[in-house]
Parts: structure tokens; sequence; C-alpha cells
């Protein structure tokens, strides 16, 4: 911790980037700790090479995230949230690598370690919760902007405070954030209560794709290019849709299996696929991602592969098994 704040406090320009389909700890960790650097009078630029899910267009201070990370030679230093793997931030890895400092602050147990410097707490019960520590540390007052962002990625990554990973250190954090002007209702209105029409069409289309393994212990649901066409959405109106397929009685696993744009230049045989992995608690997901080259928690983890829809298929149901 210590190295990482005498790197933040004599860093003057400084890029803070997130990992693509950013969920709420992605965006609370990347909106609360840019702003605690602003007010440490640093010149900070929020990058996240997507486009911010609209779930979460109504915290304060949103428009900071550009979907451009401005010109690279002018950083110093770097900071990487919610990232297991550089990559993750999609295509500014490499020019990201060449920062001079890059900070990374994590919460995954299957992060690698990347960068100079790094805070990996898999005990965190998210990323937003590791900035609250920095944010303190650096002795910076919580506005409320802040207090927004990081009680939002702690409630997203906790799922509303109902998943494993919800410590009493979670509820401190989210008591002190509420105190600092976040508001509970807002947030949770705006998170689980409101959806648009469109995602309505895309959520009936993804519906009708469930498909249960033999003992109903897997279950699987199938997003096409297409599909987000037909129904006007974008990616990102996906977050959070795959826990209807979780939620389905008996089952343990439930995957997400989301077909990528097709890139003309890549020479590598199959369609494109990001599979999104959630567990009761029950299963370990990121020890199966990990086996594909992915990552993540136990309850929720990821992995990108090149095949075929019905191959793939294929490969994960026939992980049901151990499933017991």
């Amino acid at each position: 911790m210590e190295q990482i704040l005498n790197q933040l406090t004599k860093s003057k320009q400084l890029l803070l980037v997130s990992h693509t389909n950013p969920d709420g700890d992605a965006i609370g960790s990347l909106l609360g700790l840019g702003l605690a650097l602003e007010a440490m009078k640093k010149t900070v630029q929020l990058y996240n090479q997507s486009a911010i899910p609209a779930v979460y267009q109504f915290l304060p201070s949103i428009h900071r995230i550009k979907q451009d990370p401005g010109d690279m030679e002018t950083y110093d230093t770097a900071v990487v949230l919610d990232c297991s793997d550089l990559q993750r931030i999609g295509d500014a890895a490499e020019a990201v690598r060449r920062i001079p400092a890059v900070i990374n602050i994590d919460h995954h147990v299957t992060n690698n370690r990347f960068g100079n410097f790094q805070i990996i707490d898999p005990g965190a019960s998210a990323t937003a919760e590791i900035v609250y520590r920095i944010v303190r540390a650096m002795d910076v007052p919580v506005s409320m902007s802040m207090a927004y962002a990081i009680y939002t990625g702690i409630m997203a990554d906790t799922g509303s405070f109902r998943f494993s990973n919800t410590t009493p250190e979670a509820f401190r954090i989210s008591h002190e954030m509420v105190s600092a002007g976040a508001d509970p209702h807002t947030v949770a209105h705006h998170v689980y209560e409101t959806i648009s029409l469109s995602r309505i069409k895309l959520l009936t289309m993804l519906f009708d794709t469930i498909e249960l393994s033999e003992d109903g212990a897997f279950s699987i649901m199938t997003l096409t290019q297409n599909m987000l066409s037909a129904s006007g959405t974008e990616i990102a109106d996906v977050n959070g849709l795959i826990n209807y397929a979780k939620r389905i009685e008996n089952v343990k696993v439930a995957a997400l299996l989301y077909e990528r744009k097709k890139d003309k230049m890549s020479e590598r045989s199959g369609s494109h696929y990001h599979v999104s992995l959630r567990s009761d608690g029950s299963i370990n997901v990121s020890s199966i991602a990990s086996a594909f080259g992915g990552g993540g928690h136990i309850s929720a983890a990821g992995f990108d592969i090149y095949t075929t829809l019905p191959e793939l298929k294929k490969q994960l149901f026939s992980l049901s098994g151990r499933l017991r």
C-alpha cells in the first residue's frame, strides 16, 4: 500500500482504466479513485473502451468516463482497476503497458499480478472496497459523488448484499458512504428497478434460448449479434441478465454465451464467444474459467473462446457431472 500511495502522490498525469463491458464495481472504482485524485489536484483521465450501461448513467460525474484514452505519451502513471489481466481493458492494453508506472488494483483471486505495483485482495468484497482504503489512506474527504461511486461498486459486486462475498467490512463501508450522501434507494432504483422496453425485448429472446443439462444443474443462455440488433440493444444492456438463468430451480451454474462481432482480421477458426459464468456459491466457477484461459471469482467468472456454438455447449454441458 505504501509504495502505491507514494506513486499516486508523486504522479502528475494519470490514466485510470477498468475492464471492457464494465459492471458496477469497475465503474464505481474508476469514479471513486478518479475523483479522489482530482481532489488532490492531479490531472486524471478516466477511460473505458465500452459504453457505460444505462443503469449506471445516474451516477454523479459519470460523464467523466470517456471512451477515448487521450494521448498515452503524456501519462506518468496508469491505474488499472478490477482487472485480473491487463488484456481485459481492451485495445489500449499494450499502450498502457508502456506507461512508466502501472498500478494494478483488484480483488480477483485469478489476478496475474501484472504491473509495477499491485494491491490484490481476494478477501475484499469489491475493488471499490480497496479504493475506499486508498482514499482514506490519502486522507481525501469523501464527497457525495465519491460516496455514490464506492457504494454502488460494493452493492453491485455483492449482488445487493446477497452474495457470499458480503462481509462486515462491506456493510461498514457502505454505511459510511450512505452517511456521506449516497442514497441506497436511488442506487437500487436505477440498478435493479429500471429497465428499458428494448431490454425487455432482449430478455424475452434470451429466455427462449435457455437450455438445461440433463441433471438440471447447468443452465445456458445464448446471445447473438442478431438478437442485439433485433431488440435495439447493445452489449451494455446485457449486464445482470445472466442471473435469470442462475435463479432456475436446482441450477448450480449458469452460463451466458455471447457471440462477439466478427473480426475480419482474425485468422482463427470458429466464432468468437465470451462466456460469463455464475454459480449459486457451491461451485467455484473461476476454476472452470481458468481452464479455458479466463478467470474471476468463486461465484462469477468468464473467458473468451473461438469455437462453434454446438461444440461450446457440448464442452460446458460435459462439466455438469462434476457439479454434484
